[in-house]
């Protein structure tokens, strides 16, 4: 957007925030993958020139957010200091996400208190839960319509059984029903 579209740096980032959400998988140490910048910049230059762009913009905000607590700056920082200096790739997707979220409520919550705790307190809403997949209910009736259509003579309307599980029960005394059973 930058170099072939020739926006500006602010019209681009628009762009890229608003397009871009962020789905985090683990908790587990790869949900901080860390690249090396010497890597990415061997590899990909015009990449790690725009990494260390949007990690000033974002170091910037931080200052302004957390004046005088460089630790804090440092550890979100989108570039690790150390020996090797490294790429934070998670970090960099939740600074450049409109949002981010985890796969289940317990795992968005752990993230909100542990690995993502900072960036949680400076976006505040920012790192939501948005289940992952779909039900088999709802696989069901995409999938097998005439099994879907048989549960819904049993169970009663599918708009209501797609959504609760609870309802499904009732199927449990079609074991010896020969239409539902075969």
């Amino acid at each position: 957007m930058l170099d072939e579209e020739k926006l500006s740096y602010n019209d681009a980032w628009q762009i890229v925030y608003h397009a871009f959400a962020y789905t985090n998988h683990t908790v587990l140490p790869e949900a901080l993958e860390k690249w090396a910048v010497s890597l990415v910049a061997n590899l990909l230059p015009r990449h790690m020139e725009l990494i260390y762009l949007v990690n000033y913009f974002h170091i910037e905000h931080l200052k302004k957010e957390y004046p005088n607590d460089n630790e804090k700056i440092g550890r979100m920082s989108l570039i690790e200091e150390g020996s090797e200096k490294k790429v934070r790739m998670a970090y960099l997707a939740i600074v450049c996400s409109h949002s981010v979220n985890g796969v289940a409520a317990l795992h968005s919550d752990l993230l909100k208190k542990t690995l993502f705790k900072d960036f949680d307190e400076l976006y505040p809403g920012k790192l939501q839960n948005k289940t992952n997949g779909v039900s088999p209910r709802r696989w069901i009736h995409c999938c097998n319509r005439p099994l879907s259509n048989l549960i819904s003579e049993i169970v009663g309307p599918v708009e209501e059984w797609i959504t609760s599980l609870d309802l499904l029960h009732t199927l449990s005394n079609q074991a010896k029903n020969p239409h539902f059973v075969a």
